[in-house]
């Protein structure tokens, strides 16, 4: 009689995880963010958050940025172009003062030179900071200043911006540009309808978390 061996079933990746559209900070929870950065003189995180809220980029296409992509190592730029990973279209941004004044101050800090990685991996197997680092940092921010972190990720960096625009002008076509969209269904699946997108950005992009 043939010996069989016991089969586990996989666990699902997502199981006892929240999963589903990212809620974006409000502009109260930027600055509690942002003052406890400057407070504790965490000039990378600083200039990272203030980096990731102007740039709206995606995770794999922020912690790859070199500083040349967005100026040198003695300016910043006030805009920058980068090429998305994901749709291989370009994307532009503008850079507030506040947020060159925190870049500079961190590649200052790190003495970054111009062909450098913006945010360097603390770890020596990688040169720059991995998505999950990255995401580690953002839940890191946002349980900070009492947030629930199930509720956010690093797409609430991505769309915290084109949100808060959203909400002040109502033109739907300048958040879509914001986030370098050339669709309304841009979730993963293309399953999001034209009004379905235009509610999750006036209520927060999750509604299930309603703050």
């Amino acid at each position: 009689m043939d010996a069989t061996t016991p089969t586990h079933p996989r666990v699902p990746w997502n199981k006892d995880k929240l999963t589903g559209q990212k809620a974006p900070l409000r502009l109260r929870d930027i600055w509690a963010i942002r003052i406890r950065l400057q407070l504790q003189k965490r000039i990378r995180d600083l200039a990272l958050f203030n980096l990731a809220i102007d740039s709206k980029l995606r995770a794999c296409d922020l912690v790859k940025l070199r500083v040349r992509d967005i100026g040198s190592a003695d300016r910043i730029s006030a805009r920058a172009i980068v090429l998305q990973q994901k749709t291989q279209r370009p994307v532009q941004f503008e850079i507030t003062a506040a947020t060159r004044e925190a870049v500079l101050a961190w590649i200052k800090h790190a003495q970054l030179r111009s062909e450098s990685f913006l945010f360097p991996s603390r770890i020596h197997e990688s040169a720059h900071l991995s998505t999950r680092q990255y995401a580690r940092i953002v839940d890191d921010w946002v349980d900070r200043i009492g947030l629930d972190v199930a509720a956010y990720g690093t797409h609430t960096m991505r769309r915290t911006k084109a949100s808060l625009i959203y909400r002040r002008t109502k033109n739907l076509r300048a958040a879509q540009l914001l986030l370098g969209h050339t669709k309304m269904d841009y979730l993963p699946g293309r399953t999001m309808s034209r009004s379905s997108w235009i509610a999750g950005l006036s209520m927060g992009w999750c509604t299930r978390h309603r703050t």
